[in-house]
């Protein structure tokens, strides 16, 4: 099933969910509203929305909470979003200026701070502990995923484990949460929830994969974002792991510099060890492996077009161009 079949699987739940961040994005705050209404209109993939929704209706569920958790999910990401890009100096998101660059860090971090707070109202509206302990401990997670990442920025000894513990945390997590909550708004039973749970982690992971590949082997203008950012900030994603691991020593001894240095100078330098090395074609193939597990986690749901749409959703991962 592809992208656009999926879309209109859920097109009125998505509506509904739409219709519901501005409702709850409104202040009366003027600035809240602003970088709200900017946020909104800045558009996005609404993947992790989409999730939540095709999981809880592949669990059966025909109730209206899904939209409210698709609604909070989203919430969630959008506060790291903008937390991010604070921490990262980024000035492009989506191919438009980030919210640190139109109004400053500080709003940035306050109206992300702001974000959370909703989303944890917003939970609390669901009259769900079970809820509010996967979503809280999935908060705690990402945030210990980010400290991670800080610690492992300018390090070029970070290895490919320490470099999936970061992703598990900073991006699987929320995925992983989405998913697993779809299933408990309806009830299931266990063994279905965990395909759930383990669905969404796997579709995290490679999800997030294909995001570093493509720092360095598409546009700019495509990702929405400056080519070479990661190795600007001194990230060493999958690629930079990889070329270290299979170049020759010159090779190596300057993805470990420009690593540890970081810089976007670099990057005219760095990118012909990329492509002389098999680093995107390994990244790539981690993360078409990452969707396959993704896929066969769902096999205990009972068969439905729900079922089939996440499926979707797992190869548009690793198929995407941005």
């Amino acid at each position: 099933m592809d992208i656009s079949r999926i879309r209109e699987l859920i097109a009125d739940d998505m509506k509904a969910v739409d219709e519901l961040i501005l409702r709850r994005l409104q202040s009366d705050v003027v600035l809240i509203n602003q970088v709200g209404h900017y946020i909104v209109n800045s558009g996005g993939k609404r993947l992790r929305p989409m999730l939540v929704l095709l999981a809880a209706r592949s669990a059966g569920y025909q109730g209206t909470h899904h939209i409210n958790m698709a609604a909070v999910i989203e919430f969630i990401h959008t506060a790291t979003l903008l937390h991010d890009d604070v921490v990262d100096g980024s000035d492009l998101r989506r191919s438009r200026e980030t919210v640190n660059a139109v109004w400053g860090n500080a709003a940035s971090v306050l109206v992300g701070d702001f974000l959370y707070s909703r989303a944890f109202e917003m939970m609390v509206e669901i009259d769900s502990m079970r809820v509010m302990d996967i979503l809280s401990h999935a908060t705690n997670r990402i945030a210990e995923g980010e400290v991670l990442q800080l610690l492992n920025c300018n390090d070029p000894d970070t290895d490919e484990s320490k470099y999936r513990e970061v992703i598990l945390r900073k991006t699987a997590t929320l995925f992983e949460a989405g998913a697993q909550l779809g299933g408990i708004l309806e009830g299931i039973p266990q063994p279905q929830e965990q395909a759930l749970q383990e669905y969404g982690l796997y579709l995290g992971t490679s999800f997030q994969i294909i995001d570093d590949a493509l720092d360095y082997s598409t546009s700019g203008e495509k990702i929405g974002k400056n080519i070479g950012d990661d190795l600007a900030e001194g990230k060493p994603t999958l690629p930079l792991i990889r070329a270290m691991q299979v170049g020759d020593p010159e090779q190596k001894a300057l993805v470990r510099e420009a690593i540890e240095k970081g810089g976007r100078e670099y990057i005219d330098r760095v990118m012909p060890v990329i492509e002389s090395t098999d680093a995107i074609e390994y990244t790539f193939r981690l993360a078409s492996e990452d969707a396959g597990k993704a896929i066969a986690a769902l096999e205990p749901l009972p068969p439905s077009e729900y079922k089939d749409a996440l499926a979707g959703l797992a190869e548009f991962a690793v198929s995407r161009s941005s």
